[in-house]
């Protein structure tokens, strides 16, 4: 059974920081790029950041490039966002997501956690 289970959200003033870990199981995790996004209310959800499966390359949004940082440990599963100086628009539910191409005959594979909520307010 595939699961993805974020934590690491909370209450942080404007300028602190917050980590978001997920745990993965249930998938051969070193076989997936893995990805958090966002959703705030009343907009789409959107891509944060991305780390590859092979190489570690990584990818922000333009938005948090330069305050948050993703990782990954392929050796326990998890991959984390390391979310500094904070501002109330990051305020959002946060998503981990797990994906694998298509290969040959085997289709590609999209897996989603069930979020973790981050507000940024004083």
């Amino acid at each position: 059974q595939v699961q993805l289970v974020e934590s690491g959200g909370g209450l942080v003033q404007p300028g602190g920081s917050l980590t978001l870990s997920c745990a993965a199981s249930g998938f051969t995790f070193g076989s997936y790029a893995m990805s958090w996004y966002r959703q705030a209310p009343g907009k789409e959800r959107e891509l944060v950041a991305r780390i590859t499966s092979v190489g570690g390359g990584t990818n922000y949004a333009d938005s948090v490039k330069g305050r948050f940082t993703i990782s990954r440990d392929n050796a326990k599963n998890t991959v984390l966002l390391q979310m500094n100086s904070l501002k109330p628009n990051d305020t959002a539910m946060y998503y981990c997501n797990a994906f694998r191409r298509a290969i040959l005959a085997v289709p590609a594979r999209d897996y989603w956690g069930q979020g973790t909520q981050v507000t940024v307010s004083s």
